[in-house]
Formats: C-alpha cells, sequence, structure tokens
C-alpha cells in the first residue's frame, strides 16, 4: 500500500469541497480550484475527510494512488494557505520593479524585459533584488518561478542571474586559478 494515499486529507473547517464523479471542486478563503482525476481511483469524502484508494495494484494504479492524493492535498492547502516562491536577483546593476501588475526586468540585456503572470498569480518586488511569486495553485507558482528564473540562469563563475531564494550556486574557479 503506498504510505502517501493510504493517508486520508483533512478538510479545514473554512474549506468546502465538492465531488462529481471523478471531478473535485474545492473552495477556501483564497479561491477556487477545480481537477480531475483519473478513473482508476476512486475518491470520496467520509467525516471531513478526503480518502483516495485504488482497486488493484497494478505498477501505474499504485503510482496514481499517492499522487491524486497529494494533488488533493496541495489543492486544500492552496485554497487555504496559498503558495509562494522567492527569487533572488544577483549581479550590478541588475534590478526588477512592478509595474501595474506586470514585471519589469533589468538584467543586463540591452532592453528590459515585461513578464506579464497568468491570471490567478501576483507578483511583489519588495526589494530591486526580489520577487515573491504567490498564488493558490501550487504547479503554476512553481511553473511561473521557473519561466521566470529562465530568463536569466545563475553562472557558476560569479553567481550572476536569477535564482531561488533556497538555491546554492556551486562556484567554479576561473582560469587564473590553475596557474
Amino acid at each position: 500500500m503506498s504510505r502517501i494515499g493510504k493517508k486520508p486529507v483533512v478538510i479545514p473547517s473554512n474549506v468546502t469541497v465538492k465531488l462529481n464523479g471523478q471531478s473535485l471542486s474545492v473552495k477556501g478563503p483564497k479561491g477556487e480550484l477545480h481537477d480531475t482525476f483519473h478513473p482508476n481511483i476512486s475518491i470520496e469524502i467520509k467525516d471531513n475527510e478526503i480518502i483516495a484508494a485504488r482497486s488493484n495494484d497494478f505498477k501505474e494504479n499504485r503510482a496514481l494512488h499517492g499522487l491524486t492524493r497529494a494533488l488533493i492535498q496541495n489543492m486544500i492547502t492552496g485554497v487555504s494557505e496559498g503558495y509562494s516562491k522567492t527569487l533572488d536577483i544577483v549581479g550590478v546593476g541588475y534590478r526588477v520593479e512592478v509595474k501595474e501588475s506586470n514585471l519589469l526586468i533589468n538584467i543586463g540585456y540591452s532592453h528590459p524585459i515585461y513578464f506579464m503572470p497568468p491570471a490567478g498569480i501576483t507578483l511583489q518586488a519588495p526589494t530591486q533584488t526580489q520577487i515573491v511569486i504567490s498564488g493558490i495553485d501550487k504547479q503554476l507558482v512553481g511553473a511561473v518561478a521557473s519561466k521566470i528564473r529562465s530568463i536569466r540562469k545563475p553562472e557558476p563563475y560569479k553567481g550572476k542571474g536569477i535564482k531561488y531564494s533556497t538555491e546554492v550556486i556551486r562556484r567554479k574557479a576561473g582560469k587564473t586559478a590553475g596557474k
């Protein structure tokens, strides 16, 4: 049995869950999320808990069991608390600012880069060298953070670029280190 899949997902008091076949809609104080799950996994709501179960032990169903439970947990956490990721900008003259809801990034190119976030994502720039991405969908928050990071990934010699706040850049020695 899947260790993750067999744990029930507890529904907080401020979250409403509706199940329609394999479609699940979760509504909370931060917003509303919908998702449809694989038909091999059965989902049921009992006593303020959501339980995901599989009918057999085929390899695909074992993998889907834990995945389904984790996705449901992420939906409930997203609508009740939300998710956020922080990016740091490292480099002389590199800066960022929020104009309306868009992000204006000056990162060493000959032109500034305007980034328009998708619906459901809010961008903040508490300082000129920090970006906070927040929203209720964990996958979308991670995808937007990855997209912004890909504008200029950190390089290994001086560490210049856009990096996650928890990321550690492995530094390389330059050409003069060998002599």
